[in-house]
């Protein structure tokens, strides 16, 4: 690699560098304390990812503000100060979400509502009922995934992905991150008493995460904005940052919910 080119190859790299070491200590330390520091931490995340939700669907600042009040008011619902997160749970957040989108007038908001509440109900359940390791091994695959398929396509680059979705991505991206979240994996089970059926669901994992990349890229093609909002440095909004995290969550949830991960 010639030096002239590296400037443009990792462009922001160590602002994206920074905000996310920053952002990876907030998360784990929430994560290690747990019940309110986790959940308020969801909660705000939650709000942030609807705000910016309502952003790409072009809605007008009254509908923002009541989707992302009601957001916050339905992770309420699921404090430390009620019972722990369970299945039941999870027909309560589809009937809200349908009666958000119902009141609001707008399938696109009951839609986000929906997928966004289903995730930070599945992220705090898998805190509460899966614990600290089986939570963060759910967030380091992901976070892997990220890593893996931005180095692998910057340097090696090659085919495109999905071109008319986002065109930076590349399938070396894909297999750098399904590479390194397996390594993530196989590092936890060599550490901690996670069972080797994670090996397993790593790479399956890692192509979700990247199909939640691509759903966001798709949200803001069709808004006609770079990123979903500029809250973190060089990464953009919530929803950039945490895009991947979303149907990882709820598919690790899943699986820990019906034993296949949690006995």
């Amino acid at each position: 690699m010639t030096e002239p080119a590296a400037p443009g190859r990792f462009r922001n790299l160590w602002t994206r560098a920074i905000t996310g070491i920053v952002l990876v200590v907030v998360a784990t330390g929430a994560l290690w304390f747990g019940e309110w520091s986790f959940f308020l931490l969801v909660t705000l995340l939650a709000g942030a990812m609807m705000y910016e939700w309502c952003g790409l669907m072009k809605e007008p600042g009254r509908k923002k503000l009541t989707a992302t009040v009601l957001m916050v008011g339905l992770m309420m619902l699921f404090s430390p100060t009620y019972a722990p997160v369970d299945q039941s749970d999870v027909l309560a957040t589809a009937i809200i979400a349908a009666t958000v989108g119902l009141g609001l007038w707008s399938i696109r908001l009951g839609i986000g509502y929906l997928y966004i509440s289903f995730a930070c109900v599945a992220i705090i359940f898998l805190r509460e009922q899966g614990g600290l390791i089986l939570t963060l091994w759910t967030l380091a695959v992901v976070w892997g995934t990220d890593m893996g398929a931005y180095f692998a396509g910057k340097m090696i680059g090659g085919p495109k992905l999905a071109p008319r979705v986002s065109p930076n991505k590349t399938w070396a991206g894909l297999i750098g991150g399904i590479a390194i979240a397996t390594i993530v994996s196989l590092v936890f089970v060599q550490t901690t008493e996670l069972s080797p059926v994670i090996i397993a669901l790593a790479p399956a994992l890692a192509v979700l995460a990247q199909l939640g990349d691509l759903l966001e890229s798709w949200l803001k093609r069709k808004a006609d904005v770079k990123d979903s909002s500029n809250i973190f440095p060089g990464h953009g909004g919530a929803l950039d940052r945490l895009d991947g995290i979303l149907p990882v969550a709820i598919c690790v949830a899943g699986l820990t919910a019906t034993g296949w991960l949690v006995s």
